[in-house]
């Protein structure tokens, strides 16, 4: 198959089902690839918690922190530009955005290396050395990822490409495993990710269908791409400091152990928020592309049930962990990680306010308004680093926390104004959502009063 015909034949797959029907399906495999996904992820998390110490685990959150911050500051963006994009569907498109991710791989891996030892000096971790190096050549391999990824999201086609990254998922999981039981340390994580990503390289390129990448740099092409992605460059650069931000501060507030600890929690905590961004990145850019809301009326309904089904999946989602947070932890993991329980119980609480907002950045994206997007992005990362970072100094871990529960509200105002810019404001569904949320993160936090406060004392 040439790589015209693979690109005729995704854009031509797609009208023979109706844009709802797509659209329905690809939530479903959305919400499927996610929560078994989380399946997968808490099943290797409880395997690997008995085998490796909290330490390891801080080591690698910090790791993975500063490797997402590397990826987002490079981001330009090339996946919602496919999407997006008129030329979408073609070729010359695909191959230059595909030739410029692996120069981005290849300088992500180069900047991990400068970086290593200075970080490590800061954080007075000197095998982060070593390992910050070695876990970047995953990005080395991740350039290299076929475009039919985003080309079957543009679609809304994720049947075959869900099972392809479940199948790459449980492989990678296996892999850290097996590598866990040999070398017991923080080398069994850098290592599974690493030869993780191998696998996805080599599963998407033998199994998903679609435009076959070759070297290419198209001058259009690229200025097309340079001209949306430059926002959504300066848009990521913020997005790492509010989604990364607490753990680079902590760092330096908290011990290794008590980072890896927060990160259990965390990475219990933030199961909606992950789900809503999972769900709107792959579902709402084609719906708010195919259907804007300022259209017409009925585009406008549409899009609120949608939006108003998923912020009452989302709320239910973290109510649900807020009120399980202790005794969760406490049936899956060993004593070592009790205090994950008050932290799970915060900062579901937490979740509950930043996932009601989090469609409307869905259709600036789909307008291809990336300047837009990038200034509700900025706002949202000056509030959010004043205040975590100067209620960590100030409080430490309890500071950190009530500066992201502030953030939330604060933030609020830079959001309305991007979802009136299109259209897409749903006053009555933002007051209705925060209400029932305050409500259920005030029983939450008082029925666990005991374990949050315990889990705020280092």
């Amino acid at each position: 198959m040439s790589g015209q015909e693979g690109g005729s034949e995704a854009a031509a797959a797609a009208p023979g089902r109706s844009f709802a029907s797509r659209a329905l399906g690809s939530g479903a495999w959305s919400m499927a690839n996610f929560g078994l996904g989380q399946i997968m992820r808490l099943g290797s998390n409880l395997i690997l918690t008995r085998i490796l110490s909290p330490d390891d685990f801080g080591l690698m959150a910090l790791v993975t922190s500063f490797l997402i911050g590397l990826t987002m500051f490079s981001d330009m963006g090339f996946g919602p530009s496919i999407m997006q994009s008129k030329r979408g569907d073609e070729p010359d498109f695909l191959d230059t955005i595909w030739t410029l991710k692996i120069i981005r791989g290849f300088m992500i891996f180069g900047a991990a290396m400068v970086m290593a030892w200075p970080l490590a000096l800061f954080y007075d971790a000197p095998l982060f050395g070593w390992v910050f190096p070695a876990a970047a050549c995953s990005m080395i391999v991740g350039g290299f990822l076929p475009t039919r990824i985003d080309t079957a999201a543009r679609h809304l086609q994720l049947g075959r490409l869900t099972v392809i990254e479940l199948g790459n998922q449980l492989i990678g999981i296996l892999l850290t495993i097996a590598a866990a039981l040999v070398l017991q340390s923080v080398w069994a994580l850098v290592w599974g990710n690493v030869l993780g990503a191998l696998v996805q390289l080599l599963m998407f390129r033998l199994f998903l269908p679609g435009h076959r990448n070759r070297l290419r740099m198209e001058p259009e092409a690229r200025a097309e791409v340079m001209k949306f992605g430059k926002w959504i460059f300066f848009s990521t650069i913020c997005g790492f400091l509010l989604f990364q931000g607490d753990r680079i501060i902590l760092g330096r507030v908290l011990t290794l152990n008590q980072l890896g600890i927060y990160n259990i929690g965390l990475f219990l905590a933030t199961v909606p928020a992950m789900l809503g961004s999972s769900i709107a990145g792959r579902l709402f850019i084609p719906m708010y592309r195919q259907h804007p809301p300022a259209e017409s009326a009925e585009n406008t309904r549409i899009l609120a049930r949608t939006r108003a089904g998923l912020t009452a999946l989302l709320l239910a989602v973290a109510v649900i962990l807020a009120w399980a947070g202790p005794p969760l932890v406490e049936l899956l993991y060993d004593p070592r990680y009790a205090a994950a329980g008050g932290i799970l119980v915060a900062i579901a609480c937490i979740q509950m306010l930043q996932v009601i907002p989090l469609s409307y950045e869905s259709a600036a994206l789909a307008a291809g308004d990336s300047r837009g997007f990038f200034v509700v992005q900025s706002t949202r990362a000056a509030i959010y680093s004043a205040l975590v970072a100067g209620g960590a100094v100030l409080y430490g871990l309890p500071g950190l926390l009530i500066g992201q529960a502030l953030a939330q509200v604060l933030c609020y105002p830079a959001t309305v104004w991007l979802a009136r810019r299109h259209g897409c404001w749903d006053p009555r569904h933002d007051l209705v959502a925060a209400t029932l949320a305050i409500v259920a993160a005030a029983t939450a936090l008082n029925g666990h009063r005991d374990a949050v406060l315990a889990a705020m004392i280092p």
